[in-house]
């Protein structure tokens, strides 16, 4: 740590990361609660599952906080390769469970998870090495810029195929974000982008079931009863909330209506019980937050630090900008969760380990 103590944006940084996760923990029980009773099961076990798995995401901050970051570049290439294979376990019979359409989830026993959210810390760690290591030769684009997008291509094909085209595109979004801080050329840069987007249309067009929920956005009330009858219940929490809202607990939405109301959609409840004044406080976090990573990154001792920090800011982010637009029918849906906050053992796990990152740079930032 550097004399005199971590600098105020480590401080401002954690206060954020631990309000989003206590307010999760409060939505996630408030929003699945009632489904849980009509079903007659336990109204704690979402609430009891989240809470175990924010102990291990404490457990693991605490770990990426307290271990200089520097000793993760020995072992990038390992990482990668492990979080790489796990990206197969979908696919292995008795373990693999498909949901929504994707197969993206595997089963071990009484653990379910989600690699590709582990394989965003392995490209990441893998990408900032790399752009270290090669930082004199960033004007060479086949010996900076195409390893990390062939990293990317792979990881995020791997997505694709197991029908997780929102955490592909994070996963792009984070990559890019590097390539940009470290000092690619922007015209190859703006090209991969493009080219990304391509496949990314592409893949979304090759089914009906995509295509459909792609394009529910363009015209969600003519889509209300259908393709678009989660953003119209949605909307219609939201709506409901109005400034101060109906009360925590007293959503109407997660009566039923609304699917999904402790994952995907877990803003609207937020924003049908706290009103706008919630609305503002979690949007408003996730700016500060987006400040303080830029900062933070900015002012790192070191240009692994600054890559990192840049990388995990623009995947917290990317990704609640991705979540919160799709609730409110601004973008497309694509069934990411909004980091801390939403159901999701492995989303919630992944992402404080990688604000434990952002953590072990901004304590020992300029």
């Amino acid at each position: 740590v550097r004399p005199g103590g971590p600098p105020i944006a480590y401080y401002l940084i954690a206060s954020v990361i631990t309000i989003l996760t206590l307010l999760g923990l409060v939505m996630v029980l408030s929003a699945s609660s009632i489904r849980l009773f009509q079903q007659g099961e336990s109204p704690w076990r979402y609430f009891s599952k989240q809470t175990m798995w924010a102990g291990l995401g404490a457990l693991a901050l605490l770990i990426t906080m307290r271990v200089p970051y520097e000793r993760w570049r020995r072992w990038v290439v390992p990482i990668l390769g492990l979080a790489m294979a796990g990206m197969l376990l979908p696919f292995v019979p008795g373990i693999g469970v498909s949901v929504n359409g994707a197969r993206a989830w595997a089963q071990i026993g009484p653990f379910g998870f989600q690699p590709s959210e582990f394989l965003k810390i392995a490209v990441l760690l893998y990408c900032a090495d790399l752009l270290t290591t090669r930082a004199h030769s960033m004007n060479v684009v086949k010996v900076t810029m195409w390893p990390c997008l062939v990293v990317l291509g792979g990881a995020a094909g791997m997505m694709l195929i197991q029908g997780d085209l929102g955490s592909a595109i994070v996963l792009g979004a984070l990559v890019l974000a590097v390539l940009f801080i470290g000092g690619a050329p922007l015209t190859p840069m703006v090209g991969a982008a493009v080219g990304a987007s391509a496949l990314s249309l592409v893949f979304v067009m090759s089914t009906e079931y995509r295509r459909n929920r792609f394009t529910a956005f363009l015209d969600v009330m003519g889509n209300k009863d259908d393709k678009a009858y989660q953003v119209v219940q949605g909307l219609i929490g939201i709506a409901d909330g109005g400034l101060t809202g109906v009360g925590i607990g007293a959503s109407h939405s997660k009566w039923g209506y609304l699917p999904l109301a402790h994952s995907d959609f877990i803003f609207a409840i937020v924003a049908e019980e706290l009103g706008l004044i919630g609305v503002i406080a979690v949007i408003g976090s996730f700016l500060l937050l987006a400040f303080l990573g830029v900062q933070v990154a900015l002012a790192a001792n070191d240009r692994f630090g600054m890559l990192l920090a840049g990388g995990v800011t623009a995947w917290l982010c990317t990704q609640a900008i991705i979540n919160i637009g799709g609730v409110t029918a601004t973008m497309p849906l694509t069934g990411l969760t909004l980091p801390f906050v939403s159901f999701g053992g492995s989303s919630l796990l992944a992402s404080m380990t990688a604000a434990g990152l952002l953590l072990n740079v901004a304590r020992t930032s300029r």
